[in-house]
């Protein structure tokens, strides 16, 4: 394995050589009219995720115009447009690109093709590739700048066991990647047939013990606001202050700390109130849809409305149907500057509630289901973070 026959912590590079980026790589500078080719695969850079070398999404030639650029199976599709977002990816067949792209193909006279993917997603590499770029607003990488860079390579004998011990991790990551996308399907599958959405006459097809409630019938509604920024006796005291920012960058169910805080005097000057653990803050305003449930007492800002549970429903089960019925909470809102539901829409709004022993079920399973999902994260998370220091420590 390759795992044992490198000791990356002693790596000895002492007979490691320099070389120009265009003796490492070819530039493949074919150009291609989307309106006069047989090609039918076009890969732009929002096709390509960052971070990752696998492309999982395409376009078709009627989906652009210009002069595009030929790529062939097996070359590297590399974003030269904002280098900072680390696209570059493989391609699986032949096809042609964003001009905003580079295409470059490794000499394997210098480094083996089944290693120069993960140079290319190196910090060494990304971070001159970002140096080098020019522009403010979008910066861009010229060919003619990039060949000229040097980097050290490892000779070309040692390169195959560094990308088996590489491509064996990104396999791992890609099967748990695959396991995280089939439990989203089920888990998708499952709500849908689980938690059934409120229409007009929906009421006759009902199972037994199901009811139709408005949400002011299930939990206290309101929402926060934000004391005045240029009191600082009402900033940096005691009391959690929620905004959406803190949930939409928050992954899971459960959020316990916010990065910004208020004082008692800053609560009282904006009539706000705390809310207790276990209610449900819901983003209804620009990021609608977002939620958490706090096991802390905190207030929010003006960008939530906010569930206090009245025990007919668990705040789990409300958390999850609110989720599955933002899409027609949003058509619900107004505004011309950010969308935003009105408290009066919210509490109106009608769910289908199930009878005690099913909501039990539901609300189990989907608890499962999130479970699973995290940990899944998790892994997959830590396997890319060792991964990207093990390309690093080649590199």
């Amino acid at each position: 394995m390759a795992t044992e026959k490198i000791d990356l912590n002693n790596l000895d590079k002492s007979d490691w050589k320099t070389y120009r980026f265009d003796e490492i790589a070819q530039n493949i500078s074919e150009r291609v009219d989307p309106n006069n080719t047989d090609l039918e695969v076009y890969i732009g850079l929002e096709h390509i995720d960052s971070e990752s070398l696998h492309i999982k999404r395409h376009g078709t030639p009627d989906d652009v115009n210009g002069t595009k650029l030929k790529f062939y199976k097996d070359d590297i599709i590399f974003g030269r447009r904002r280098a900072y977002q680390r696209k570059a990816g493989i391609a699986t067949c032949d096809g042609f690109c964003s001009a905003h792209a580079l295409v470059v193909r490794a000499n394997p006279d210098v480094i083996d093709p089944a290693l120069f993917p993960f140079f290319i997603h190196s910090d060494l590499f990304m971070n001159r590739a970002v140096d080098i770029s020019v522009g403010s607003l979008s910066p861009t990488i010229n060919w003619g700048t990039l060949k000229h860079q040097e980097f050290k390579i490892p000779p070309i004998e040692k390169q195959k066991d560094f990308a088996e011990l590489l491509w064996s991790i990104d396999h791992h990551i890609n099967t748990e990647k695959k396991l995280e996308e089939a439990l989203d399907y089920t888990r998708e599958s499952y709500i849908k047939s689980s938690l059934l959405k409120y229409r007009s006459g929906i009421e006759a097809d009902l199972p037994a013990g199901y009811e139709i409630k408005r949400l002011d019938e299930l939990a206290d509604i309101s929402g926060g606001s934000t004391p005045s920024r240029s009191n600082d006796s009402f900033w940096d005291g005691d009391i959690p202050w929620l905004t959406p920012t803190d949930v939409t960058k928050h992954e899971g169910i459960h959020l316990s700390k916010t990065k910004e805080y208020i004082t008692k005097e800053g609560l009282k000057d904006i009539s706000n109130r705390v809310y207790p653990p276990g209610s449900i803050l819901f983003c209804s305003r620009a990021t609608i849809g977002f939620a958490v449930i706090n096991d802390i007492e905190m207030a929010t800002n003006q960008g939530f409305s906010n569930f206090i549970c009245n025990g007919e429903v668990s705040n789990y089960f409300l958390y999850f149907m609110l989720q599955h019925v933002t899409p027609e909470l949003t058509r619900l809102a107004g505004g011309s500057t950010f969308l935003e539901i009105s408290k009066s829409s919210m509490r109106s709004f009608k769910v289908v509630v199930p009878d005690k022993m099913n909501l039990e079920v539901i609300e189990s399973k989907l608890l499962h289901f999130d479970k699973i999902n995290r940990e899944i994260s998790k892994k997959i998370s830590n396997s890319s973070v060792l991964r990207s220091n093990l390309i690093n420590q080649v590199f």
